[in-house]
């Protein structure tokens, strides 16, 4: 028996684990999958609880949404032995491969910036990419009395990049709702030039956040955050004052990569980002948002990349050439408010671009336009998402990057 171990049973996992199960012989290969707990977080859910939209479920136990034929075993990874091959556990014990995919995610770690962590942490200071951080926002939201509420990214990358930016939406709208709006600045604060970094895609944006009110403060990289005097301080002395900090910490993958010597300075394990290979180790992988090719930390990227690593690693395990390159497809719903969204869809080497997807003309989704079909496309997501991507089936749209219905606008378009 050949031996595949895949380390971690997020939406990279659980997709490439129940994708691989079909196409490896049951008889000749033995997949086994290793994760810290029992439960599978539907993470895009967790955007809309601060908000009291609760999507049910958020929790599935993993075991369901594995295949029949694949083993699951619950423990913390302590180590990946590259030259033993050996994956080793915190309660001592050993897991040999013959090939290692590497699906660990990324984390929110705000113990990396000075002052986040302590007394005011989940009092005054938030997150929302946790579960525990998404429900004690939505309790510091419902009491909150007015004053200047922060929406700030430590720094990139960090999974679903557009999140920080629907969470600044939704807040406008949820305030807005509440007839406070006119007591409550928001401030959105990035780390980069823009609140995108797509000219395009920059454009339609910046004029969303400009109609809403919503000041933006860029080019801000956090020394640390000042918990005592409310306040966050920049490497270059700038200081941005806040009654409500929601934050982004930052993002990093499991701390055992880079004590294995498999990670960079951010725990992301290098790889040719067309077959997700390693770029020190042939027979191991990295999928997901464990690895550091440059596209979205995001959903849409386990399922595209999954397709095509399917199909590479078959190959190489066969002693072939991998043929099929992955482009960095990657697709974002952008919520914007008011039951409406826009769509963007993108790869390493095209931005956004307005127009329809996924089937020309017919759409019927909207490319960089809020429409409410956008919004619904979203909320639908969450069915495909349990139903379809992870059980590792094929969507219904391009694995590759399509510029079907895609259009480059003059520069004097608008949206």
């Amino acid at each position: 028996m050949r031996r595949l171990v895949i380390l971690g049973a997020g939406t990279a996992g659980t997709t490439v684990a129940n994708k691989l199960r079909r196409r490896l012989a049951p008889d000749e290969w033995r997949i086994t999958v290793i994760d810290h707990d029992r439960d599978h977080l539907y993470q895009p859910g967790l955007l809309f609880v601060p908000f009291e939209r609760v999507p049910t479920p958020l929790l599935k136990p993993r075991r369901s949404l594995l295949q029949n034929g694949v083993q699951l075993l619950i423990g913390e990874i302590s180590a990946a032995d590259a030259d033993r091959k050996a994956v080793r556990l915190a309660d001592g014990g050993v897991v040999g491969y013959d090939y290692l995919v590497i699906a660990t995610g990324t984390t929110p770690r705000p113990d990396q910036t000075p002052g986040m962590l302590g007394p005011e942490w989940r009092r005054s200071i938030h997150d929302f990419y946790t579960y525990e951080g998404a429900f004690a926002v939505r309790d510091a939201l419902r009491t909150f009395s007015g004053g200047r509420l922060v929406v700030h990214i430590v720094d990139q990358p960090i999974k679903c990049p557009v999140a920080p930016l629907e969470f600044t939406f939704l807040t406008e709208a949820y305030f807005r709702g509440r007839g406070m709006r006119d007591q409550v600045e928001i401030v959105y604060v990035t780390p980069l030039d823009g609140a995108f970094t797509k000219p395009i895609a920059s454009r339609y944006l910046g004029r969303l956040l400009d109609e809403r009110k919503i000041v933006v403060e860029t080019d801000f990289l956090v020394e640390r955050v000042d918990a005592e005097r409310k306040t966050l301080v920049s490497y270059d002395e700038r200081e941005i004052g806040y009654d409500l900090l929601v934050t982004v910490p930052l993002n990093m993958g499991a701390d055992f990569l880079g004590e294995s010597g498999l990670g960079d300075e951010l725990n992301y394990v290098p790889v040719d980002k067309h077959t997700l290979q390693s770029k020190a180790h042939p027979d191991i992988f990295a999928v997901g948002d464990a690895n550091d090719i440059p596209t979205s930390k995001a959903g849409s990227v386990a399922h595209f990349a999954g397709e095509s690593f399917a199909e590479n690693f078959c190959q190489y395990v066969d002693g072939r050439a991998m043929t099929h390159r992955f482009d960095g497809h990657a697709n974002c719903f952008v919520e914007t408010g008011d039951g409406k969204a826009l769509l963007i869809d993108f790869n390493y080497d095209t931005e956004p671009l307005p127009g329809q997807y996924p089937f020309g003309r017919i759409g019927p989704l909207s490319l960089l336009r809020e429409t409410k079909v956008n919004h619904w496309g979203k909320v639908a997501f969450r069915w495909i998402y349990w139903h379809l991507l992870l059980p590792g089936r094929r969507l219904p749209v391009p694995t590759l990057m399509s510029m079907t219905g895609k259009h480059r606008p003059d520069e004097e378009v608008r949206p």
